[in-house]
């Protein structure tokens, strides 16, 4: 029994001293140690798999640490060793499979791995699968990242076993989608392939494309005769055409060996100066060498001599062309392949373009809003007081400083923001009153001195910006919770300002029609707005509703102050960019109707958008195309879109 005990205890521990040795990296180091010790690029590829591969608990370590150059090989034995700096000549060593410390060595005694960038890049690739089941997820999605940018057919087969494991629900979709992108581009079956374009096929993900598009390039090729059958062919190319011209046609017989080359001018004169001999060059007299037609002749006369190559000439040249067939090839072998690809593509581009549609409507939303926002206090003093106010863009630029300095008192960004929408209302409130009460109420029915006027307050004002705030352009930072987009997909997508602006917009429209019709304000505005001598009969006094009404639409001028500084730069120019857009809003709605004006920033939007995606590199250009269009929109509408019957009208 004894014996027995014995026996079965010995060949226990053999099994696990054979189990050990066989899941022991340092073995597998030692088999590639001169390809390890060198750390070619070029070379270092079957150790970097080796180690991958083999099974060790320790290979992750061993290339992390290898790539962070903290391998050492010790000279005497060759053995590799993880070290430590201890001090400048002293390194300390541990066994690469069981992490003990082995011994303090002199830094003579050893020699460090040194991998350069090419082979880091190869071990980090190797990484990849082990980093795709790691615990930390953050390494995981650092995997995810890595496969990402820089994809290879050797991570498929790692991608796929670690997806059923993976208990991250994001990471697993990741997982899966690049699974599928990776298979499309790598996998060795090709219905495989096949069945994975087809299901990627209405996905609108930059990288599904970026995968499809390289299964459909091509490379020229020539065949005598007929078009090979065995190839892939995209086309069939007819020299002469405007798909390849005969000398790029003959340019790639020359380059398949298939033709001479042409001699060019150079060639010529460089042959005829290497062959001069006793004052001619092939009988013909050096002197007589200054046309063209001489050296062609004397080129002739060496080549008949065997001296130079023949000279080859246009019919040589069609003669060659007419004799071959040209064509395009896929790089791609598979023809079920591309012509998967080219279906999913033709898919995703219609697909794409009714999301561009979208996301150009989008803009133009976004920047009708914005206009929308900016116009509506000129809409109504213009509409009302028949007012060319020239200084409304600097009520603009009043509300988005007062945001500014707002931001300086109160740095939550949040409650700033909600302070300075009603602070910029009252300060450029109380200014647009303080401008009427001193300056434009003297100059009623006077529109060409009013312009004057309020021009030159424009200029005031810009400059008394200047001194106090300087010419550099401030900062007005909207709250953390607005940072970012709204991404629907990869194409379509608008950030939260514009979202926060667009309702922002809708809002001062619901709150200017509650004026206008419930209050008693409103109702005044309305009468004097179609009959201001009617108006002060009944007892209504215009010059209140005038000043009210005059820094009503400046208040609201500094509310979009605020919003338009929130992704705008807040300079003293702020206003003089808004203020020809605000006046082309409220002609083209119609002056004094708030529908107009909602109306005419739609147009104006839609239309500045679809001018700049026809015309995408002059924004000059396109605001210049939209001025034109207005002015001839004028001319059969005078009025704008909405009418408004009353003074602003010129009734």
């Amino acid at each position: 029994m004894i014996r027995l005990f014995l026996a079965g205890l010995a060949i226990a521990l053999s099994g696990m001293v054979a189990s050990a040795q066989e899941s022991a990296l340092q073995p597998v180091l030692q088999e590639h140690r001169d390809l390890i010790a060198k750390s070619s690029r070029m070379t270092i590829s079957p150790a970097i798999d080796a180690i991958a591969t083999s099974g060790a608990p320790q290979a992750q370590e061993m290339l992390e640490q290898w790539a962070e150059k903290n391998i050492w090989m010790r000279k005497s034995d060759g053995l590799f060793f993880i070290g430590e700096k201890v001090d400048a000549k002293t390194y300390a060593l541990s066994d690469i499979d069981t992490g003990r410390m082995i011994a303090e060595v002199a830094k003579s005694e050893i020699k460090q791995l040194k991998p350069n960038s090419g082979v880091r890049a190869m071990i980090h690739t190797a990484l990849v699968q082990f980093q795709l089941s790691d615990p930390n997820p953050s390494k995981r999605q650092d995997a995810l990242t890595s496969i990402a940018r820089d994809p290879e057919a050797s991570l498929l087969a790692p991608l796929r076993r670690s997806i059923d494991g993976e208990v991250d629900k994001d990471l697993r979709a990741q997982k899966k989608r690049l699974e599928r992108l990776l298979t499309i581009g790598y996998d060795e079956d090709t219905n495989a392939r096949v069945a994975a374009i087809e299901e990627m096929s209405g996905d609108l993900g930059v990288d599904v494309r970026a995968t499809l598009n390289p299964l459909l390039a091509t490379t020229r090729d020539v065949a005598i005769g007929d078009v090979p059958q065995d190839r892939n062919i995209a086309r069939t190319l007819t020299p002469g055409t405007d798909e390849l011209s005969v000398r790029d046609a003959y340019a790639l017989l020359v380059s398949k060996d298939l033709a001479p080359p042409l001699t060019t001018r150079d060639d010529m004169r460089a042959a005829l100066a290497a062959n001069i001999d006793g004052g001619r060059v092939g009988s013909v007299p050096v002197a007589q060498l200054s046309t063209d037609e001489a050296r062609t002749r004397a080129y002739a006369a060496l080549a008949a001599d065997g001296t130079v190559s023949a000279l080859v000439t246009d019919a040589d040249v069609q003669r060659a062309v007419a004799s071959h067939v040209f064509f395009e090839t896929y790089i791609d072998p598979s023809a079920e392949v591309t012509t998967a690809a080219a279906n999913a593509l033709k898919t995703i581009g219609a697909k794409v373009g009714v999301n561009q549609a979208l996301d150009l409507t989008l803009d133009a939303l976004s920047l009708a809003s914005i206009y929308f926002l900016a116009a509506i206090g000129l809409a109504i003093t213009f509409g009302v007081m028949g007012v060319i106010n020239m200084a409304h863009g600097e009520f603009i630029m009043m509300g988005a400083y007062t945001g500014y300095v707002v931001q300086q008192v109160i740095p939550d960004h949040t409650v700033s923001i909600l302070v300075a929408i009603p602070l910029a209302f009252a300060v450029t409130f109380a200014a647009g009153v303080a401008m009427e009460r001193l300056v434009i109420r003297w100059l009623y029915s006077r529109p060409l001195e009013t312009l004057l006027a309020t021009f030159g307050i424009s200029i005031a004002l810009q400059q008394l910006a200047k001194n106090i705030f300087g010419t550099q352009a401030r900062p007005l930072t909207s709250p953390g919770w607005l940072d970012g987009a709204w991404v629907i997909n990869d194409v379509v997508s608008i950030s939260y300002i514009r979202i926060a602006i667009f309702i922002l917009a809708f809002v001062f429209l619901a709150i200017f029609l509650f004026i206008m019709k419930r209050t008693r304000l409103g109702l005044e505005t309305r009468a004097v707005t179609q009959n201001p001598r009617m108006a002060a009969s009944m007892g209504i006094n215009p010059g209140r509703v005038n000043m009210l009404t005059f820094g009503l639409g400046s208040g609201i001028a500094g509310v979009a102050g605020v919003a338009i500084g929130l992704f705008a730069k807040v300079t003293s120019e702020l206003g003089s960019d808004y203020i020809v857009q605000s006046f082309m809003t409220v002609v083209v709605g119609g002056v004094g109707n708030i529908w107009g004006t909602l109306a005419g920033a739609a147009m104006i939007g839609f239309l500045q958008k679809g001018i700049e995606w026809f015309n995408p590199s002059n924004t000059l250009a396109a605001q210049t195309y939209m001025i034109v269009f207005i002015i001839i929109f004028i001319q059969f509408r005078p009025r704008g879109i909405i009418a408004l019957k009353g003074r602003a009208a010129g009734d």
